[in-house]
């Protein structure tokens, strides 16, 4: 489960994540309830995520040629600094109470387009670090990592804002956290051993780089089955800090520690799912698809849950599933990829699973300021598993004898994709 901790490099920039991770899921939270603070409207905390995750669409695959183009080492980061400016501004003007609606939204764009530009680089430089034999194992872990700051990062952020008085400033204080957290990726970035990695080579200055990641894409059924699978889990069904958000105050009457519990409560799943992804050698579309179906039957029954107690048992289930199809989902697309196309390709899937949420995230808190947050959550569940229905059926009916090439993939990955691990597309 941990094999690739056994690596410097990769154990060095792990310890710095887990950090950074507990700080993004601070601002996260505390960003929510800030939302929540000045305008106590779920369509503008679904405005504030869009807003955020929209410069994914436009700026990953340019981030994925960057990825490709310049050592990633270097360019991970230039990128932190990036992020860490307008999070520190952001808490700056929360603390100082002169924070206003737009100036979350106008950040919220400004981080979102650091944020898309690093993403890339940062997932085709785990293959750097551990090579390929590791490649599976690690992803897992960065995932896993993510999910324990989700675990950490929700709960202290709510405890911190109600010791601080539950206001906007409490959030700011929060926030200004996240900032300091990005010096620990940094700090990790500068003990590596340059020695020790695997970078992959450099593509050059190329027109039509981002072309080429598509046409790449869409000659793989699989890669596009794994993407729509994603875009459906990320436009429709990962919106938990909306519909946590809404339950906990309008349905069930708490207050932000308690929204914040319900955030730790989902990653006690999603890091089990990761763990769990960990150690599996194989990676198997079948196992993606089913993980979402059941995600979306348990988004259904998290629905009808009477009470808090009740609505908190089921969502270590819906951080499970949807996290394993996640990370299995990302492990896969990683592993099958041709080194020069890794980065491109990885931006493509981030473009498709952080640039779905924009379109989703306003609907679901729409629906859930119309119709109350349990009818956005059935909402939620129906649609991603009538998404995730029609894309299986479409892999399905795709030419047999091209299915059965995609399943002998495997045999010639050492020489194709770089790696030698067993991968079952079928």
């Amino acid at each position: 489960m941990f094999s690739s901790l056994t690596i410097r490099n990769y154990r060095i920039y792990a310890t710095g994540a887990i950090f950074s991770n507990v700080g993004t899921w601070l601002q996260i939270t505390a960003q929510a309830w800030l939302v929540l603070e000045l305008t106590g409207s779920g369509a503008a905390l679904g405005l504030t995520i869009a807003l955020q995750l929209l410069p994914s669409l436009f700026l990953s695959p340019f981030g994925g040629v960057l990825a490709d183009r310049v050592p990633k080492r270097a360019l991970l980061g230039w990128l932190q600094v990036a992020m860490a400016l307008p999070t520190a501004v952001l808490g700056l003007v929360a603390v100082t109470g002169v924070v206003q609606l737009w100036h979350v939204l106008v950040i919220a764009v400004v981080f979102g387009s650091a944020r898309a530009l690093e993403a890339p680089a940062r997932q085709s430089f785990v293959a750097e670090m551990v090579g390929p034999e590791h490649l599976s194992n690690a992803v897992s872990l960065n995932s896993a990592s993510f999910n324990a700051g989700r675990l950490v990062g929700p709960a202290v952020a709510g405890v911190m804002i109600a010791a601080l008085g539950s206001g906007v400033a409490a959030t700011g204080w929060v926030i200004l956290l996240n900032a300091l957290s990005n010096g620990f990726v940094l700090l990790a970035l500068r003990l590596m051993d340059p020695d020790r990695l695997l970078p992959a080579p450099l593509t050059g200055d190329r027109r039509g780089a981002v072309r080429a990641g598509v046409r790449y894409v869409r000659s793989r059924p699989d890669l596009v089955l794994m993407f729509s699978v994603v875009f459906f889990l990320g436009s429709f069904g990962m919106n938990f800090p909306v519909t946590s958000a809404l339950m906990a105050t309008d349905e069930f009457g708490r207050g932000a520690s308690e929204f914040g519990l319900l955030g730790s409560i989902v990653a006690i799943g999603s890091l089990v799912g990761a763990l769990l992804a960990a150690r599996r050698e194989s990676p198997r579309l079948r196992f993606i698809v089913g993980a979402a179906l059941v995600f979306a039957a348990v988004q259904v029954l998290s629905a009808v849950m009477p009470t808090y107690v009740t609505y908190a048992a089921v969502l270590p289930l819906v951080g499970l599933t949807v996290l394993t199809a996640i990370t299995t989902a990302n492990a896969l697309i990683q592993m099958s990829t041709t080194p020069a196309m890794r980065g491109r390709v990885a931006s493509l899937y981030l473009m498709v699973f952080l640039g779905s949420v924009p379109l989703g995230a306003p609907v679901i808190g729409w629906l859930a300021e119309a119709f109350g947050a349990r009818w956005a959550l059935v909402a939620s569940g129906v649609v991603v598993g009538l998404g995730v229905s029609a894309s299986a059926l479409w892999f399905l009916r795709q030419d047999p004898a091209l299915r059965l090439s995609l399943s002998r993939r495997r045999r010639s990955l050492r020489g194709s994709a770089g790696t030698d691990q067993r991968i079952d597309v079928a």
